[in-house]
């Protein structure tokens, strides 16, 4: 499950922008703060004058005057520059792709929208673009305020119920970008992540195209009774898998589930063992999340994560 987190290594226009801003804040509160311990130690080591009641030196006033206006003007300076830097980051061009995300608890809906409603297609917890393609994310959430942060790629930006709200990135450079929510959320605030993977364009259709198909006929006796124990359980109830009868929609899409990197917004790596025990008893691994533990008889397990692993 490695990717990227980290907002000094942009791989965006918008993120380098906020980068360059970030470089000039630490730069200036550097210098600031080497000029004050100087002048702190110097008036440490300096001899005491004799004091003269209601007297004020001439050059006491003078260096007040000077420091308090080199203060303003620094002040103008990072405010001008950070204006600019909004400026910037705001002036980008029309995005090509419209992609709707969604905050829950703890989880990411992603939705690729499509004129053609038959060639739309849900996801979770995973946003693939294409390198070098400006990206508009709708953001909306359907429960409490959470904040959709990928690091490399822009700022934060809030998901507030009731409003929705657009962020727009591009990544310039192929890889993995590990993005988290950014604002507390309750209980398992820290396990709601988001992988954004930044593909070439053409592997980026190929993805697609795969995408909008129905999830993979079983094949195999055992994916075929995987199958059957999951249609007959009360997973259809909340997730959807096209091609069958499951069309729950209060739970993350399992059509590709296999093609994940991961399990539960982030929290396991998407294989077989973690995903037999997230099965089981999710709440051991998640404490609060809205999966009961499942209620299996001997034998089936297997098969139902053999089914779930050929969703690809």
């Amino acid at each position: 499950m490695s990717g990227i987190q980290s907002a000094l290594h942009p791989a965006g226009v918008q993120a380098e922008h906020i980068a360059r801003l970030w470089d000039v804040f630490l730069w200036v509160s550097v210098v600031v703060y080497v000029v004050v311990l100087a002048f702190l130690a110097a008036a440490l080591l300096r001899r005491r004058p004799e004091i003269v009641p209601n007297a004020v030196d001439p050059r006491v006033r003078s260096a007040v005057s000077i420091a308090a206006s080199i203060t303003v003007l620094t002040l103008l300076g990072l405010i001008t520059a950070s204006v600019f830097t909004s400026r910037s980051i705001a002036s980008v061009p029309e995005a090509a792709l419209q992609v709707g995300v969604y905050g829950r608890q703890w989880w990411w809906q992603v939705e690729y929208d499509d004129r053609d409603k038959s060639k739309r297609f849900s996801t979770a917890n995973e946003l693939t673009i294409p390198v070098g393609v400006p990206v508009t994310l709708h953001l909306q959430s359907s429960d409490v305020i959470h904040s959709f942060w990928v690091p490399n790629l822009h700022g934060k930006r809030d998901l507030i119920p009731g409003k929705r709200t657009t962020l727009t990135i591009r990544a310039d450079k192929p890889g993995v970008y590990r993005g988290q929510c950014a604002e507390f959320c309750g209980y398992q605030h820290a396990k709601m992540a988001l992988w954004v993977n930044a593909v070439p364009a053409v592997e980026y259709a190929q993805w697609v195209e795969s995408s909008r198909r129905p999830s993979k006929v079983p094949s195999t006796p055992q994916e075929r009774k995987g199958q059957q124990i999951f249609m007959s359980s009360p997973c259809p109830l909340c997730h959807t898998i096209q091609g069958t009868d499951a069309n729950g929609k209060t739970a993350p899409d399992l059509t590709h589930f296999a093609s994940r990197r991961s399990i539960a917004a982030g929290t396991l790596p998407n294989r077989r063992g973690f995903l037999a025990g997230w099965i089981l008893d999710s709440q051991h691994v998640k404490p609060g999340n809205f999966m009961p533990p499942m209620v299996l008889e001997q034998g089936e397990v297997e098969p139902l994560v053999t089914y779930l692993e050929s969703l690809r």
